[in-house]
């Protein structure tokens, strides 16, 4: 077998975390997060429409209950014969006797005839008014509007002028209402249906996120069993699903049979042929060796050439027939242990030490395949060897394992290195070997999607290391 320099490793993709790969691709991070949205803004729609509504019929009380003051001081304020305002209205409302308290009353002369004022206890000092033509009365006499009030408070007034008696003697009569309690009382009123409404959505969208964890529960039931059969420990999905899922389900189980015999069915044509030709090809060798002279000697040759690649890429198109379809299981250590005991009884003046992990890995593909590989980087080190090979298996990234394997040969010189790439070339022709064993470990590793690296060992020789896929 021939020797190789270091070869382009082979690319193997590497496989996204499981977090990287769940969000946020993951069908349930979609609905929930579809849902949440949808609640969210649900809610905020429920809270703008209720303190929209809460905000217009307090504010249709609060000026509900300054119209009924209003028309309670008017019933409760008369004019003397000498034009004087008398009366002693009582609201029924405590805040208008509690000094600067916001809520006030107050009555004043509208017209010629009417002299003095009165006011509420609550109101220590003067309110201003705008103007009538800042703010003008309607039809009814009477107008509204807002002002500051004494404790920097906002004020809502209602104003009338109203005729006290035959003489059309008028006064104008005032009642104010503290309009910043009734903004304080509506801030309250958000904050209390905000916090209830924070309550009822959290609740909402873990029950939702919940149910639908629960309702995508068969999903997961599906990717356990597609796991199962990729790890070979089942052939097909089995269980009861949803009505939803049944035909995914079906639909699989129907490609993996599919699958199984299309393995099959290339194993047989692979068989046929290789039977076919050995006996034709195994003529042509005879005859070539019987006829003797220059041209059985190139027959000979030519027909053993053919008969080598032929067994080559039958190798190769049958290793690519199963690579896609259901994924084998073969365990690396016990096949290791195997190889190394055959080959050192084969070749005991070199010795052969051995590596293993704690745990065994198991190798993603067919053990003929693995014993064809591990068959040819043993045999060529053990060849070349002086003293010393040295075998080690290791778990390497998530998914993958790396089998190395290195002696103290020769190696491999710089200036050969381009030749060695060649297929069927070798650096020795004394040594026994066709030059394919390299190509075909190569091609193996190359079908499984791993990869090879031809390296200087430590030890002086060739270290070839392998990187293949494991089931974890």
């Amino acid at each position: 077998m021939s020797r190789r320099r270091k070869a382009e490793p082979l690319p193997i993709p590497a496989r996204k975390p499981f977090s990287a790969r769940l969000w946020p691709r993951s069908l349930a991070f979609r609905v929930i997060g579809f849902s949440t949205i949808w609640a969210i803004l649900t809610l905020i729609v429920i809270f703008t429409l209720i303190t929209t509504l809460y905000r217009q019929a307090s504010e249709r009380g609060f000026d509900s209950l300054l119209s009924a003051h209003l028309f309670n001081l008017i019933g409760s304020v008369g004019v003397s014969e000498s034009g004087q305002l008398t009366g002693a209205p009582d609201l029924g409302d405590l805040r208008f006797s509690e000094p600067n308290s916001g809520w006030y009353w107050s009555v004043e002369p509208a017209s010629e005839g009417v002299h003095g004022n009165l006011h509420s206890s609550s109101m220590t000092t003067t309110i201003p008014s705008p103007t009538v033509a800042e703010v003008p009365f309607n039809s009814s006499f009477q107008r509204s509007y807002s002002t500051d009030g004494i404790g920097d408070e906002e004020l809502q007034v209602f104003e009338s002028e109203f005729v006290l008696d035959a003489k059309n003697r008028a006064a104008r009569f005032r009642v104010m209402g503290n309009k910043t309690e009734l903004e304080h009382e509506i801030a309250t009123f958000q904050g209390r249906l905000l916090t209830y409404l924070s309550l009822f959505g959290v609740g909402m969208i873990a029950i939702n996120a919940i149910a639908i964890l629960l309702g995508l529960q068969p999903l997961r039931r599906v990717r356990n069993a597609l796991a199962q059969v990729r790890e070979g420990t089942a052939q097909r999905l089995d269980g009861q699903f949803p009505a939803e899922i049944e035909p995914l389900a079906n639909e699989t189980n129907a490609l993996i049979e599919n699958n199984k015999r299309i393995v099959e069915r290339s194993r047989t044509q692979v068989g046929n042929l290789a039977h076919s030709l050995k006996t034709p090809l195994a003529v042509l060798i005879n005859e070539g060796r019987a006829l003797g002279g220059a041209k059985g000697q190139l027959i000979a040759d030519q027909a053993a050439s053919m008969q080598k690649q032929v067994d080559h890429y039958l190798q190769r198109a049958r290793v690519a027939a199963q690579r896609d379809s259901v994924v084998y299981r073969t365990p690396v250590t016990p096949l290791v242990q195997r190889m190394v005991r055959v080959l050192q009884k084969l070749k005991p003046d070199v010795s052969l030490s051995l590596t293993l992990p704690a745990a065994d890995i198991l190798f993603a593909g067919e053990r003929e395949d693995l014993e064809e590989l591990v068959g040819n980087l043993l045999d060529n080190a053990m060849k070349w060897a002086r003293s010393t090979v040295a075998v080690s298996v290791t778990p390497a990234a998530a998914g993958l394992f790396e089998l190395s394997i290195e002696d103290d040969g020769p190696g491999i010189p710089e200036d050969k290195a381009r030749d060695v790439l060649k297929r069927g070339r070798r650096l020795d022709e004394t040594k026994p070997g066709t030059g394919l064993g390299l190509a075909i470990v190569a091609d193996l590793v190359n079908e499984y999607g791993g990869a090879l690296a031809l390296e200087r060992s430590t030890m002086g020789g060739l270290k070839a290391v392998v990187r293949l896929r494991s089931l974890q």
